[in-house]
């Protein structure tokens, strides 16, 4: 009898402990997702940086993994960054090119936003540096799903102080702004890098306690550069090495405020560039290295980017993972962790959580497709393969690069032929195969013309497709 009473008491207890870890809530992964700004593949010390150091974001790729063939969504700020917060080729949505300040145009409310996705799961959201979609009052964070905001507009670049203002822009004061506020008028963004660091700590301190989403675009390396004293003179690069320590220091300093509030071990960071460097400022540009060419081209160093990925509990520590992604996949990976829903209209970025995990070596995309200016499909990727189509590129070959924040001058080139790379055996692209490998380019073409038909092509003279949604669009007096 006392046998059976032990017995049954044990099932009891053994039923109760079960179901006690059942009603126990998961909590949802912080997500940290630091965006630099015109930063070159080769520029961090994972990716062979010369002549400076990024220790944390070492130490970033030593406890994560590091993303070889990661591509922002275009080869362009604003685009570039429309892609990455909607899971949508900017094209898609209407955002093309860099936004000017005073834009009659921008993210249109009715996309949505990576943000908006995650405050329908409860979490905190913030972004701290620059914004880049729209200046217009109702196109600003706030609108855009973000319960607070620091930083700048658009690129730090268009102030009275640009080197050609007058000659081809006109460019009224940069403001800085603090929510819906401007806070101030930026004479002299070297202390901006710090402001935007302090205000993601104090951000992290504030909801430590609730899950969140810190988004932190900086606004460098993009020119004019500019640097802190702390870090003046410390690289062996010059100005350019001294603002990317000054970045990684940033990391630093996020990362250091998750582990002193315990969140580390379930906070998902994300490193990354919205492009590739801006070759004609010479010293004062990163560098692409092995890829060809830089920001503003469909080539592999205009697009393919420096990514870091860090979550203890899920992602393999100082791994790397040779599978193409895209800027456009971060979103719908984010929301199916987070389990929100993702929107109602089309978007073109896909769930690449196994890719960053190392479960599988295979994308979920068949392609990627590289638009540029307004709605040009310049190239495809599928594979190891990446087709061009004919268009106009600018490059610095045969140029001399520009010195100490004055730009040099681009030259344009005509690519008059289809051109086929393998990115396995050619990283560089410095061998069209397109005639030895004729059902590749079939394929490949085909995959283009699907494209085509969902988002149109101006170089094909389909001038839009049946897919594609508008901006939203302002009356830039008010």
């Amino acid at each position: 009898m006392k046998h059976l009473i032990f017995t049954l008491l044990f099932v009891f207890l053994l039923l109760s402990c079960n179901d006690s870890q059942k009603k126990q809530p998961t909590t949802p992964p912080n997500i940290v997702l630091i965006l630099t700004d015109d930063q070159g593949f080769q520029d961090i010390g994972p990716n062979g940086a010369v002549d400076f150091q990024t220790p944390n974001i070492d130490q970033l790729a030593s406890e994560g993994v590091v993303l070889d063939n990661y591509y922002a969504p275009q080869a362009v700020c604003s685009a570039s960054r429309a892609g990455i917060l909607t899971g949508c080729y900017p094209n898609r949505i209407g955002i093309h090119n860099a936004l000017m300040p005073k834009a009659n145009k921008g993210l249109n409310p009715s996309e949505v936003t990576l943000a908006e996705l995650l405050k329908t799961k409860g979490y905190a959201t913030g972004i701290f540096g620059k914004w880049h979609l729209g200046d217009h009052k109702e196109a600003m964070p706030l609108n855009h799903g973000f319960d607070e905001y620091f930083g700048i507009p658009y690129s730090n670049d268009m102030w009275p102080n640009h080197p050609y203002q007058g000659k081809w822009f006109n460019f009224d004061p940069l403001f800085l702004y603090e929510n819906n506020k401007v806070i101030d008028t930026l004479t002299d963004q070297s202390q901006l890098t710090t402001q935007i660091t302090e205000r993601s700590v104090a951000f992290i301190n504030k909801h430590k306690d609730e899950p969140f989403f810190l988004y932190v675009p900086h606004p460098q390396p993009h020119v004019p550069l500019f640097v802190s004293d702390k870090f003046k003179g410390k690289s062996k690069r010059g100005l350019y090495g001294d603002v990317i320590m000054e970045i990684d220091w940033s990391v630093g300093q996020i990362v250091k405020t998750l582990k002193e509030n315990g969140l580390e071990e379930n906070t998902i960071i994300i490193f990354t560039s919205d492009n590739g460097p801006w070759l004609s400022y010479g010293n004062h540009a990163g560098s692409a290295l092995p890829y060809r060419e830089g920001k503003g081209t469909a080539w592999e160093g205009g697009q393919r980017e420096p990514f870091v990925i860090k979550y203890p509990k899920e992602i393999p520590m100082g791994k790397r993972s040779h599978t193409p992604v895209m800027g456009i996949d971060v979103l719908p990976t984010l929301a199916k962790q987070v389990d929100a829903s993702l929107p109602d209209h089309p978007i073109d970025g896909k769930d690449v959580w196994e890719v960053f995990t190392l479960k599988t070596d295979k994308s979920p995309q068949e392609a990627y497709f590289f638009y540029y200016r307004v709605n040009e499909l310049h190239a495809v990727r599928s594979g190891d393969w990446k087709l061009y189509f004919p268009h106009n590129y600018r490059t610095m070959k045969g140029q001399a690069p520009g010195k100490d924040g004055i730009p040099g001058d681009y030259s344009s080139l005509e690519l008059k032929e289809q051109e086929l790379y393998n990115l396995i055996t050619d990283e560089s692209e410095t061998t069209n195969v397109a005639s030895q490998h004729p059902e590749i380019v079939k394929k490949l073409n085909q995959l283009a013309d699907q494209m085509r038909l969902k988002l149109g092509d101006n170089l094909s003279g389909m001038e839009s497709g049946i897919e594609t949604r508008e901006p939203a669009y302002y009356n830039i007096d008010q």
